[in-house]
């Protein structure tokens, strides 16, 4: 029997001849994750010798001071070095107007003090939000009817910020979608001379189901409505565009597109569209998934993380938040 010769033996392109080895794959591949590019959030507990399990996210917790030291610790040790911190407000604490944010004596404010003290070297990110503090639960000051008013909010924003920068942090995250609030945030900034400390504006912050699990970690869900009222249309990609050109001339040194997984086309059209570093946030509804498929074991947890938080790097993002940081990093020590 005579066999043919293929037309396929004269092919002079292979793709697959760059797939061959792990070394070759590593030296062709396009995008690469860092523990550095990972910010870690993180959830500070007002009292001492508590860390409380967060059902709706598999291996996340609520730590309280003494406890959160020891977890940053083991960040660093990762290689990541970078926190978004978040408060969980005691329920007495909060009010309709969300005064306890502006609180320079309160546990949120000396955990950053206490933070700095010990680990000079970590960037800390504060979260601008007036949500964990108020008793309604949205991200500002309400009127009579319920509506939130932006120019109040932005007023108290921008007092929430200096509180912060005095504490000691590195980068302001406002999160509430106000507008005008990272203008008004950079002035109150700079006249108390705090040049340096950086402003990362949630530029594209989506009305997102995906956030669930983060409420119930804060206890901060919304008692009435929703936040489609001040948050994005998950439909809308023209206006992240709008939002992050505003933000930009506002003065932000950072933009953050929120959620990060189901909006890749808007990490990427707006890294197309600006010369800042681009944040995404991984959010808690997006690991929840992951974390609870893994423990279910139908997924590999590591994998699945990575190639998500990758997808998102790819897309853009020069910087990931992501509860799975410290999983994420320890990961990329084995990998590579």
């Amino acid at each position: 029997m005579v066999l043919l010769k293929s037309s396929l033996q004269y092919l002079s392109k292979r793709p697959r001849r760059n797939r061959v080895s792990e070394a070759i794959r590593g030296f062709c591949q396009e995008t690469h994750l860092h523990a550095s590019q990972l910010i870690a959030p993180l959830f500070l507990l007002e009292g001492e010798g508590r860390k409380e399990n967060i059902s709706s996210m598999p291996g996340v917790f609520r730590y309280t001071l003494d406890s959160l030291l020891q977890e940053i610790e083991e960040l660093l040790k990762v290689g990541v070095n970078s926190i978004n911190l978040y408060p969980v407000v005691p329920h007495e604490y909060k009010d309709s107007t969300g005064s306890f944010a502006i609180q320079d004596d309160q546990f949120y404010v000396i955990g950053i003090q206490k933070i700095k003290e010990m680990f000079p070297e970590i960037c800390i990110l504060s979260d601008i939000a007036l949500d964990p503090y108020t008793s309604h639960g949205h991200d500002g000051v309400i009127d009579a009817k319920g509506h939130v008013l932006n120019d109040e909010t932005v007023e108290l924003l921008s007092q929430m910020a200096v509180v912060h920068a005095k504490a000691g942090v590195d980068i302001v995250a406002p999160s509430d979608m106000m507008d005008g609030r990272v203008q008004s945030i950079r002035f109150a900034l700079d006249q108390e001379n705090f040049y340096n400390v950086g402003i990362t504006a949630y530029s594209a912050k989506y009305a997102s189901a995906l956030y669930a699990p983060f409420r119930n970690a804060l206890h901060s869900a919304p008692r009435f409505g929703d936040k489609k009222m001040y948050q994005m249309n998950p439909a809308n990609i023209r206006e992240a565009l709008l939002e992050s050109a505003l933000d930009i001339d506002e003065g932000a040194d950072c933009l953050l597109i929120k959620p990060a997984l189901p909006y890749l086309d808007v990490i990427a059209k707006v890294k197309e569209n600006s010369n800042l570093p681009i944040m995404a946030f991984q959010v808690s509804g997006e690991y929840a998934m992951v974390a609870a498929a893994a423990q279910l074991g139908w997924v590999d947890g590591p994998k699945v993380l990575y190639e998500c938080t990758l997808s998102i790097k790819r897309a853009g993002a020069d910087a990931i938040l992501t509860y799975g940081a410290k999983e994420l990093a320890l990961y990329l020590k084995t990998k590579f």
